[in-house]
């Protein structure tokens, strides 16, 4: 046993966490050193909440399983191998879920050129596509209040989320929470096709066919029983899988 959970599942949340910031990157959906994907750990010694971060000042390409930080939810750093923190706006944002949702293993949030162009109109994300018909009348909204460095944002956010899983961030970009590492990713990558379809359809000039209603959420329905089913049922995930051979092939350090 090490910090009060097996090292064999510290070790497959770190490497879940390093894969989901790789797969991000090769998906060009990084910002820079900008935006985070956090996972939740199991609780330390004396029951004390902690969650994995990137270190400030890395690329996501440059994420592996043994650079991440461990801080807990005051925000204090307990492990820092690359030794310089990490973002506090990152920080406020995902301690804020992290402690108010503790379904959500893992929190993720991007600035995309197609997400933030989505979360910049009234409208949000229509169900244009089979994509997007997966979030029908699920999707959480909050108000842009600035860079995310007030900690007494953090209610509002969670008040704004919900039970939901997904968020968009008005005028900023997106937030996706995951029941494991496996489905914050397969939910963002669908999220962001969505947006690029969106932003790709309206921008035609014709006219936009909107799935019917009672058809995106029977959609809708379709995916979350396929995510439950790996999820609650312990069903295999194939996709993940894929992932992680992609990641094999092309950035195999991220185990490192």
């Amino acid at each position: 046993m090490a910090d009060g959970a097996s090292s064999s599942a510290v070790h497959d949340i770190r490497r879940d966490l390093a894969a989901a910031y790789r797969l991000i990157a090769l998906e060009g959906m990084d910002d820079g050193i900008y935006t985070h994907v956090s996972a939740r750990l199991p609780d330390g010694p004396g029951g004390e909440k902690r969650f994995l971060l990137n270190p400030y000042g890395l690329r996501f390409d440059e994420v592996t399983a043994s650079n991440l930080v461990t801080i807990d939810d005051s925000g204090a750093v307990i492990d820092d191998p690359y030794g310089a923190g990490v973002n506090a706006a990152g920080f406020t944002i995902h301690s804020a879920v992290h402690m108010a949702r503790h379904d959500a293993a893992c929190v993720l949030h991007t600035h995309t050129v197609a997400g933030v162009a989505v979360s910049s109109v009234r409208e949000g994300l229509l169900s244009l596509n089979q994509w997007s018909a997966q979030f029908h009348d699920r999707i959480a909204f909050h108000d842009y209040e600035g860079i995310a460095l007030d900690l007494a944002e953090r209610e509002r956010i969670v008040a704004d989320l919900g039970d939901r899983q997904v968020m968009l961030l008005r005028n900023h970009g997106t937030l996706l929470l995951g029941r494991s590492v496996a489905e914050a990713v397969k939910l963002a990558l669908n999220l962001e096709r969505s947006c690029k379809a969106q932003v790709a359809a309206l921008g035609m000039g014709l006219t936009p066919l909107e799935i019917p209603a009672d058809v995106a959420e029977h959609t809708a329905r379709q995916y979350q029983s396929a995510y439950d089913g790996i999820e609650l049922r312990g069903k295999p995930d194939p996709e993940w899988a894929a992932h992680l051979r992609r990641l094999e092939r092309h950035a195999p350090d991220f185990r490192a």
